[in-house]
């Protein structure tokens, strides 16, 4: 792909700077508003905004962006409509500020040649920010499963040692590197993470049995999967639908080969929700019964093979909002095959809030 060119850049930019100066108005709430002619999904607006990889918008897009930034009145800090062209004529300064407006955003498209804006699938990229520092979040590896290599008084000493579910978090950490070279990525065990660090976008890796604070987050969120302890497994931790989903009780186990107990599948959650210690920030969850199952939610959104059509599911079925998928992950020989989301069989139970505030 083309690197961005400077005046594509430019228009995210301002197209960005144009939100961000107002002060609670989010892409979200944005996208709602200028949908309001032709439906825009929120990701397509993040695109339109990324000044590391930016789509540009159509002229009848931005002519709407003109509309609605020449007056206040299109955003009272919980609301966003988009006005129409005679009420902002009725007032001659605010017609004359979405001229000048839409005059300077027209400019700054025509000298890019946008691409169309419907060219290609719609994907969703879980892992691509437009602002803000990243995290993620490990569980700490227990003190028994731990190398000399984790002794601080080694002279070989090697901090990873420390952190469980490593091939997840090099999967996932090169991948966010490489989406958002201009952030700042940092990676924590649970016990090391700061009370800063946690308020900014966050990506939980790995299950409740080892990380104190995945425990303590998944009890904050209003999720309809929750993750508990069963008697009848005794190397991680199962999944279950919560009593509003269904009046029966709902447990997901892994599976493992009848005659050698080897593990052949195990269970992955993914989820995208609002950060609940920072509500401008995200929290996103990639967990797994056992640490395979961690590796198979990670490979999911960061395997060049599959993460292409994982994205378009993701973009199709949740084009915006929270949403949590839960799936199967098949071992083969031991080695993590990325579960396929638009494969039937692999997909457990997925939810967005969306519907179910309907």
């Amino acid at each position: 792909m083309p690197a961005a060119s400077g005046n594509a850049r430019r228009l995210a930019h301002r197209l960005k700077e144009l939100r961000e100066n107002r002060p609670g108005l989010t892409q979200t709430l944005l996208a709602s508003a200028l949908g309001t002619d032709k439906p825009v999904a929120s990701a397509t607006l993040s695109s339109w905004e990324s000044v590391n990889n930016p789509k540009a918008p159509t002229a009848a897009r931005l002519e709407a962006y003109a509309r609605f930034f020449a007056t206040t009145a299109s955003f009272d800090g919980r609301k966003a409509r988009l006005p129409s062209a005679s009420e902002l004529r009725a007032v001659p300064d605010v017609w004359t500020e979405y001229e000048r407006l839409h005059a300077e955003l027209v400019e700054l498209l025509q000298a890019d040649e946008p691409e169309p804006e419907e060219e290609g699938p719609r994907q969703r990229i879980l892992l691509d920010y437009d602002d803000g520092d990243i995290v993620i979040v490990c569980p700490d590896a227990p003190a028994d499963a731990r190398g000399p290599l984790a002794a601080d008084d080694s002279p070989n000493y090697t901090l990873l040692h420390q952190f469980a579910d490593t091939d997840a978090l090099i999967e996932v950490f090169g991948h966010i590197r490489a989406l958002n070279p201009s952030r700042k990525v940092f990676y924590r065990t649970s016990d090391s993470v700061s009370r800063s660090e946690i308020q900014n976008h966050l990506v939980l890796l790995g299950g409740i049995g080892w990380s104190r604070t995945t425990r303590r987050l998944l009890s904050m969120l209003d999720l309809p999967v929750e993750q508990i302890e069963h008697p009848d497994l005794t190397t991680g931790e199962v999944f279950r639908l919560a009593k509003s989903v269904t009046s029966d009780e709902k447990v997901f186990f892994p599976v493992a080969d009848e005659q050698t107990n080897e593990l052949i599948e195990d269970v992955a959650l993914i989820a995208r929700v609002a950060n609940p210690f920072n509500s401008n920030r995200t929290l996103t969850i990639l967990n797994g019964i056992h640490s395979r199952g961690v590796l198979g939610a990670a490979l999911a959104v960061t395997d060049e093979t599959i993460r292409a059509g994982n994205q378009e599911y993701l973009a199709e079925r949740f084009p915006e909002g929270n949403f949590a998928l839960l799936m199967r992950v098949p071992v083969i020989q031991g080695k993590v095959i990325a579960p396929d989301f638009k494969n039937d069989r692999a997909r457990l139970f997925a939810w967005s809030q969306e519907e179910s505030e309907q």
